[in-house]
């Protein structure tokens, strides 16, 4: 036996001063009595003795010196050497993954494992170290090797649930970097099990399993996504999935709502293991929140659930000048959201805001904001006139440009066209054998500018349905709704988006998650990357509240991200057959000396003290 502290035995002097306690002679105090006959009795009986005879009550010095020497001995911290040989690096791996928050088990899983590590932190031998990670989302390290029990049960409880993905094997490998080169390390993993190659982690020695929850029945949404379609204005497609991860069929329900009022409902009855995927296409012109619920509620709720973004659409102001064109005209007025006027010629000012359709004629200067131009027979700002091109064949598309999407030239006859020398600047998006533009665009700040060379006299461009989608996917590209598709994000994901100009005194801006938690961004005029979306829901970017009392006043957000588990790892709640056998108790037995040897020598002092007090008051010690 070896002692941390060994000059605390010099305290162990105190024994000295209790024997003098006992052997010094008290002093009488004089009293006046009666009679001296009685007490000339008593002390003929009881003749004076010796120094060492005065030690009568030896059994309470006896007691107060073992009393004293176990304290002395709980100061010094004594330890055997075999504590420091066999101590044991422990590092524990909370899953607190999206599957975790599963209530098969009561209430959650993740309360079970937290339950688990702090049994296993509690029953802990002296001079072991423990560590905490988590494994959800992002491995993170709560609380590092440390042998402090108030500290590790402190970490264990501040871990919190999270809708992302497991990430248990690169926590194990964080986990394995902490051990090093420890004797007597373990790794101890408490989780369900829902990640690939689980099934080789029974067989890695370092890792000790312990299964989480039970074979639960689970139906969940595993993709949702809305977007606008390429074809109709107003129109929008809904993709959604679901996946039945039970051993048995199990009959539900799918609500689709769209800013809190229904859009379809279908009732579904899935096949052990049935994928059902539909693809559905709405109308709408107002935008929002797209919902999709299952019921009835199963274990795991973050699944019934699934959010998406449609994109708001907006009324388009739209002037044609024209000297008459059928076809162009039933192509404006064929869109929804156009308010077309036209006009056979040109005014002399020109209305703000308006989109601005000029067929043959064209003013010598442009006007301002977005211009679509066709068949121009006259020169302007943008471009000279050269002449016509007899008979262009198409050799070239940009079919990258969503001004092109879904369009297709190179089958139609063409018999004549403009042949233009636009200026700087410009982009080809048609050209024909020599390069003639047949169809170019001008993007400046606060004006775009689309031209299109060809007759629409001649030919059969306006006989093809290449023709109105051309007009639609320009009336999109002036609106600048590039963003048909704003993807709805898997839980955990990590998304770069643009932030919008600003001033430097405006306020910064913060993402704020579904739950109200509020997470600065950058003052940065540029993409920037948020997450990671570690919760399902819609997280909002809105400026940040200056001051306490404007919190209550929600600011309206600037952009909006939809947030889905979508991840079918995570919706199957079947713990692994492998890991359903394994058990962390050979681990967790400490056995004897759980806690430090002085903590016992200090409890027996006070045992001591207190059977000191009990015999005292029996009148066996005096």
């Amino acid at each position: 036996m070896s002692f941390a502290t060994p000059f605390a035995l010099a305290w162990a002097a105190l024994t000295v001063p209790i024997v003098v306690f006992y052997i010094l002679k008290i002093r009488l105090r004089q009293a006046p009595v009666s009679t001296t006959i009685f007490w000339q009795q008593i002390f003929d009986e009881k003749p004076p003795r010796s120094l060492w005879q005065q030690l009568r009550h030896w059994l309470s010095l006896l007691v107060q010196l073992l009393w004293c020497i176990l304290l002395v001995l709980a100061l010094a911290e004594p330890y055997f050497n075999w504590e420091i040989l066999q101590a044991r690096r422990l590092i524990l791996v909370i899953d607190n993954s999206a599957s975790m928050n599963a209530t098969d088990v009561s209430p959650t899983r993740l309360d079970a494992a937290k339950k688990a590590a702090r049994r296993l932190v509690t029953s802990l031998r002296f001079r072991d170290e423990v560590a905490v990670i988590t494994a959800g989302t992002q491995p993170q390290v709560v609380c590092g090797l440390t042998g402090h029990e108030r500290t590790l049960l402190t970490a264990i409880s501040s871990v919190t649930k999270s809708d992302g993905p497991t990430l248990v094997p690169d926590a194990i490998e964080l986990a394995k970097r902490l051990l090093g080169e420890a004797k007597h390390g373990q790794v101890v993993v408490y989780s369900d099990g829902g990640f690939a190659g689980s099934e080789r982690l029974a067989e890695d020695k370092l890792v000790q399993l312990e299964a989480i929850g039970t074979t639960a029945p689970n139906v969940g949404i595993t993709n949702f996504q809305v977007r606008r379609s390429l074809l109709d204005p107003v129109g929008y497609e809904i993709l959604v999935e679901i996946v039945n991860a039970s051993a048995e069929a199990t009959p539900c329900r799918l609500d689709l709502d769209l800013n809190g009022n229904p859009v379809d409902v279908f009732p579904l009855n899935l096949k052990p293991g049935e994928v059902w995927s539909q693809t559905l296409e709405k109308t709408s012109v107002e935008g929002g929140h797209l919902t999709a619920h299952l019921t009835p509620d199963d274990a795991l709720a973050a699944d019934n659930k699934a959010a998406a973004i449609l994109p708001k659409r907006t009324t388009q102001k739209v002037q044609l000048f024209s000297p008459g064109n059928l076809f162009l005209q039933k192509a404006l007025e064929a869109n929804s959201l156009v308010e077309l006027k036209a006009a056979k010629e040109l005014p002399k000012q020109f209305t703000a805001g308006s989109i601005h359709v000029f067929h043959r004629h064209v003013p010598k200067q442009l006007p301002a904001g977005q211009v679509l131009v066709i068949d121009p027979i006259e020169s302007c700002d943008y471009w000279q006139v050269a002449g016509p091109l007899e008979n262009p064949i198409v050799t070239k598309q940009d079919i990258d440009s969503p001004l092109m999407r879904h369009v297709r030239l190179d089958n139609i006859i063409l018999p004549q066209a403009r042949k233009l020398t636009p200026q700087a600047g410009s982009h080809t998006l048609v050209s024909a054998v020599e390069g003639e533009p047949l169809y170019f665009s001008f993007e400046e700040p606060g004006r775009k500018v689309l031209v299109l060379t060809v007759n629409l006299d001649e030919g059969d461009l306006t006989f093809r349905t290449a023709f109105p989608i051309m007009v639609t996917n320009a009336l999109g590209w002036f609106a600048s709704q590039s963003g048909e598709l704003r993807e709805s994000l898997v839980a955990g994901a990590i998304s770069e988006i643009e932030l919008p100009s600003r001033e430097k005194s405006a306020p910064p801006l913060s993402l704020r998650s579904p739950g109200g938690k509020e997470r600065p961004l950058p003052r940065i005029n540029s993409k920037v990357s948020v997450g990671p979306l570690d919760e399902v829901g819609i997280w909002t970017i809105a400026e940040h509240p200056r001051d306490a009392a404007a919190k209550d006043q929600p600011k309206e957000p600037i952009l909006e991200l939809a947030c889905n588990l979508a991840t079918k790892a995570e919706s199957n709640l079947n713990v692994p057959e492998s890991w359903q056998t394994t058990s962390v108790v050979p681990v967790a037995a400490a056995s004897w000396f759980v806690r430090p040897i002085w903590f016992y020598l200090a409890a027996c002092a006070w045992l001591v003290a207190i059977g000191e007090w009990f015999l005292y008051q029996r009148r066996w010690i005096s």
